[in-house]
């Protein structure tokens, strides 16, 4: 059997681990978030005997993970985010904890030291960003502690990898997060234009949040849970999101059409190439027809055989860092 290797994804809105274990590849996912309540040793006890994911530092509780959602909406709270744009939140003190973490119990200690391990970074914004370097070098420091060999890989390179392989990785996948929306353009598997634009499902709740006066927490739960894009509603929070939704497409698009207009390294493709959509913000229903509209009207500057979801969008990222894991045996 192959070795067991691993594909990390460790994005803004949630982390998902990808293995290779026989017959098929096996995920994790959490979401990264925490909230903190006072320590004490009878609530540090519940949440063992729940088995609520926590951690302790001083006279804190950190409820970590998935369990954070329900403790944010109990206390009406919003629950704290270790990263934000896709990169480590410079405004949370506790996010090198939280990191950790994940890293302890979703991954724990590799089985041989120096197994390969490659996880998810964003690519640079079009007008550059020195945070991701930061990003990059703390977390491959983190992952290098607990004996991997970890390596980075860009989160629209990775959709290709796990989305196209019968395309022989030739085309454009697009993952949109909830920091950001990452996009790579590869040429049988070469990355060729790799970028990323600042909107993110996190901008669409904020703002939404705003614009309703509710917790930007609650908004993302209506969000996965009941939300679809069909235009103008009644319901206030749905209305909110449609507009921002838009909002969203819209700047996605013209980052690809000023992108790839721009680039003068385009390879001469001799026949249309497909775009998939990945990521948890592309997940509710309509994204993916809004979006084809959107841009198949722009007049992009590349013949696009389909444009396609991804098979598993939440999953996407985590399974492409995975198979360049793999591909290195």
């Amino acid at each position: 059997m192959t070795e067991a290797l691993t594909g990390f994804d460790i994005g803004t809105s949630r982390v998902v681990v990808a293995r290779n274990t026989a017959p098929d590849y096996q995920y994790e996912t959490q979401l990264n978030a925490f909230v903190t309540i006072p320590f004490t040793k009878l609530a540090q006890n519940m949440l063992q005997k729940e088995n609520v994911a926590h951690a302790v530092q001083g006279s804190e509780l950190f409820v970590i993970g998935d369990d954070s959602e329900r403790f944010a909406e109990l206390f009406q709270v919003e629950a704290r985010r270790p990263m934000t744009r896709g990169v480590l939140n410079p405004e949370e003190s506790r996010n090198l904890l939280v990191i950790r973490q994940f890293v302890e119990r979703m991954l724990g200690r590799a089985k041989v030291e120096g197994q390969k391990l490659y996880f998810s970074v964003p690519a640079p914004a079009l007008e550059g960003d020195e945070s991701i370097t930061y990003h990059e070098a703390t977390i491959q420091q983190i992952l290098g502690e607990y004996g991997y060999d970890a390596h980075g890989i860009h989160e629209g390179l990775a959709v290709v990898y796990g989305e196209l392989e019968s395309s022989n990785y030739t085309g454009i996948g697009i993952s949109c997060g909830g920091g950001m929306c990452n996009v790579c353009l590869s040429y049988l598997s070469v990355p060729v234009v790799s970028f990323s634009t600042p909107k993110g499902g996190d901008f669409i709740d904020a703002s939404a949040a705003a614009a309703t006066r509710e917790l930007a927490n609650h908004i993302r739960i209506q969000k996965e849970k009941h939300f679809r894009l069909n235009g103008f509603s009644e319901n206030g929070i749905h209305q909110a999101l449609n507009v921002y939704y838009d909002e969203l497409i819209n700047n996605l698009v013209r980052a690809l059409k000023q992108a790839f207009s721009a680039a003068r390294s385009l390879p001469k493709l001799d026949r249309p190439i497909p775009l998939v959509l990945a990521g948890g913000t592309a997940m509710p229903g309509g994204f993916h027809q809004r979006f084809e509209k959107a841009l198949r009207t722009a007049d992009f500057p590349i013949a696009l055989s389909e444009i396609r979801m991804a098979a598993n969008p939440l999953l996407s990222t985590a399974k492409g860092a995975l198979v360049a894991a793999l591909s290195e045996i």
